[in-house]
């Protein structure tokens, strides 16, 4: 069983809970705070897909929009990429442990979790508001160039500045925002000549070549676990897809 929300406190940010077995997690951009029995842990920004069973499945997660839990966290996102860390090993111990009673204290983890989100963020500087532009302008398709004009910087810049922020360059963030457009249109059970064309691939067999890459598996072979996981359960709806 997997739910989530959007998240009231944390701009962009969803709450998630699941429980069962647990199901390969694919690339979003996006960074992940769980209550693990009792732990929290970090998820780092995935480069390819994530393994079952690499934490126990019945959890409780805030999922950060792309680029705005480095600044909450004070850990540059390159240093988590394609990781899942404990909270412990990023922040002072006795810090750890209050956060960590304040959450056990909540009948529901997630709010839990939200509400330790919201304290930390006011006492932390925010992310810089040029992030979101440059997601919205890669998730729209944009080219690296000029995403980069666009918002003033070179782009050996947003280069650097991407790692610190996404947990890799805006090339490879841009791949995964067309992955996740193209796995949203295979849920809704279009064809694939057309999530290509939807999406922005060059044709069926970038698609392809992109899926497998990012993913690790085929578009048919996506769609066709989608279809059968969704008629027993549900499943995320948003940014953190499975496979």
């Amino acid at each position: 069983m997997y739910e989530e929300r959007d998240s009231r406190l944390v701009p962009g940010a969803v709450l998630w809970r699941a429980a069962g077995p647990g199901r390969t997690v694919l690339p979003d951009g996006c960074m992940d705070l769980m209550w693990v029995s009792g732990r929290l842990v970090v998820a780092g920004p995935d480069t390819g897909p994530h393994p079952a069973g690499e934490v126990p499945r019945a959890v409780a997660g805030l999922r950060f929009a792309p680029g705005t839990a480095p600044a909450l966290l004070g850990v540059p996102a390159r240093e988590l990429r394609d990781l899942r860390v404990d909270l412990a090993d990023l922040w002072p111990g006795p810090e750890v442990r209050r956060t960590g009673e304040r959450i056990a204290a909540y009948e529901d983890p997630c709010a839990g979790l939200e509400a330790a989100a919201r304290r930390r963020a006011a006492a932390t500087a925010p992310p810089d508001p040029l992030l979101g532009e440059v997601v919205a302008r890669l998730r729209a398709g944009e080219g690296v160039a000029a995403t980069a004009a666009a918002v003033g910087l070179g782009e050996r810049r947003l280069h650097r500045l991407s790692l610190d922020a996404f947990g890799y360059g805006p090339r490879l963030l841009g791949r995964v925002l067309r992955l996740q457009r193209a796995l949203a249109l295979s849920r809704r059970g279009l064809a694939q000549a057309e999530v290509a064309y939807a999406a922005g691939y060059a044709d069926q067999a970038h698609l392809t070549r992109e899926v497998r890459a990012l993913a690790g598996v085929t578009p048919g072979a996506y769609a066709a676990g989608w279809a059968g996981a969704n008629s027993e359960t549900s499943q995320p709806s948003g940014s953190r897809t499975t496979a």
